[in-house]
């Protein structure tokens, strides 16, 4: 099959002719007189011109004379018959009267038989499209630069290992730090000793997952300065799915920081305003009593049954400013903490036969479901009862006409850590929407004038804080109110 094919080849002009009229480039071939010896179609559709108005023609005859000076073709062509050597490519732009611009690359190629150069070929390919694109790609990515240059928040550029490969302006002006000072170190350099494995830990998560990961940690500037800043990750992948890199975007959160604490101080400030209001609510009202019984006694001294009833009034208004201000007391320093193994089960039961008469007076149905291998906690007992007990008898009084009270508790596995879990639902009114944020304020209460000093989920909130845990209230308006409470559960506690 070889030697058929080798015997049909050589020697065959028009099998040639037909390859060279239909490659996608003009070539020309020039004699050493500089004379055209050979045209492709190419060269004659792209110029329109005759092959007989080509061919023995000189370069004069066939290109402007301005496109010959900005090209120099004949002096070239001349280079390449004295020099024995073909030259590299160039570009050009040539645009003809009335017609839009072009861009063609050529190519002086010699052509030689027993080292002699008898030819020369002129190769010339449109490349007016692929510039236009290439111009079209370099502008996006000019864009894209100044994008990021522009970008107020750090955007860092790293190769799969985490190291840095680019670090925008925002970066620079942000840390201090210059990209040279930063290529070649990995992004965990930055951070303080405490953020550095999380910032490593972070990064493998997003090679493993290919997913966006958040990340707030503290960065070192280059005057020694820490700054809060909040970062977002993700991977970079070529067209076939291939990790190339990771992106980080981090923004600064000092002034983020600073804001929330003067809106922390404000609310500081008002929920002192709420203490000093309350304060003198619920302390005047038992005072007032009291002071008006004490001017019945004292313009009717020889009353004896108004003497006993007034200083019983008195006696009693003392009892409430007293029960005021030792609760305003627990609010302000909470009992000090016994921590000794606590089962939260057993504290529970303990709350509910303490209330068990109160709740079946008012027709409240109880529904346990306690976690069975519940293990020991090291908590005060005694103030997780006084939570409980508050937390069961605010349901009651929720539902005085009767109704349901459901408690649960679960240990709970979130990330690396256990906790237990303790919830309370009941089917009374529900909490409305606008008090949902309030009820851990202190003096809030919904009960009427002088049944309750709002302070009792105050004080809950803060012995439950003392054990490192949360207590949290649910919206379920129309179908009951929902808390639950978290503690934290070491190993030791497993």
């Amino acid at each position: 099959m070889a030697e058929t094919t080798e015997k049909a080849l050589p020697g065959t002009e028009k099998f040639f002719n037909q390859i060279l009229s239909h490659i996608p480039i003009s070539i020309l071939v020039f004699d050493p007189s500089l004379k055209v010896v050979f045209v492709n179609d190419n060269f004659l559709e792209k110029a329109r011109l005759r092959r007989e108005n080509v061919i023995n023609k000189e370069l004069k005859d066939i290109f402007p004379s301005v496109l010959l000076g900005y090209t120099r073709l004949p002096e070239l062509l001349k280079e390449v018959f004295t020099a024995g050597h073909s030259l590299p490519g160039q570009e050009m732009v040539y645009r003809a009267p009335g017609i839009p611009y072009r861009v063609y690359y050529y190519r002086l190629s010699a052509l030689q038989e027993a080292k002699v150069i008898e030819n020369v070929m002129l190769l010339i390919e449109d490349i007016t499209e692929q510039t236009k694109l290439r111009e079209k790609v370099r502008k996006t990515e000019s864009h894209l630069a100044s994008v990021v240059e522009s970008a107020n928040d750090i955007v860092v550029s790293m190769d799969p290992n985490g190291t840095i490969t680019t670090w925008n302006t925002a970066g620079e002006k942000i840390t201090g730090f210059g990209l040279l000072e930063l290529v070649g170190n990995h992004l965990s350099a930055l951070c303080s000793t405490d953020n550095a494995e999380d910032v490593r830990g972070v990064l493998n998560d997003t090679i493993r997952r290919e997913k966006v990961r958040h990340l707030e940690v503290e960065i070192i500037d280059k005057k020694g300065k820490v700054i809060p800043v909040a970062w977002n990750f993700s991977s970079m992948r070529d067209e076939k799915e291939r990790l190339v890199g990771l992106v980080g975007i981090g923004r600064d959160l000092t002034e983020t920081k600073q804001l929330q604490a003067q809106l922390f101080q404000s609310d500081k400030l008002a929920s002192l305003g709420v203490l000093a209001g309350g304060i003198a609510h619920e302390i005047r009202n038992p005072l007032g009593v009291s002071s008006a019984a004490a001017q019945l006694f004292l313009e009717r001294p020889d009353d004896p049954q108004l003497l006993e009833e007034c200083a019983q009034k008195i006696h009693s208004g003392i009892q409430r400013a007293s029960e005021i201000i030792e609760r305003l007391l627990q609010f302000a320093r909470p009992t000090t903490r016994r921590s000794e193994p606590t089962n939260i089960n057993q504290i529970l039961e303990e709350a509910l036969d303490l209330t068990l008469k109160q709740l079946t007076h008012q027709h409240i149905v109880i529904h346990k479901e306690f976690y069975a291998s519940m293990p020991l906690i090291n908590a005060d007992g005694k103030l997780l009862k006084q939570v409980f007990l508050n937390i069961i008898l605010n349901a009651s009084n929720a539902m005085s006409g009767g109704g349901q009270l459901w408690i649960k508790t679960s240990v709970e596995k979130k990330q690396q850590s256990h906790q237990i879990e303790i919830t309370f639902k009941d089917s009374g009114p529900g909490i409305p929407k606008e008090d949902i944020d309030k009820v851990f304020d202190p003096f809030f209460t919904t009960m009427p004038v002088g049944e309750g000093t709002g302070l009792g989920l105050s004080i809950c909130y803060g012995i439950i804080k003392e054990h490192g845990g949360t207590i949290r209230v649910e919206n379920n308006l129309g179908r009951g109110s929902v808390f639950v409470i978290t503690l934290p559960l070491t190993r030791r506690d497993l």
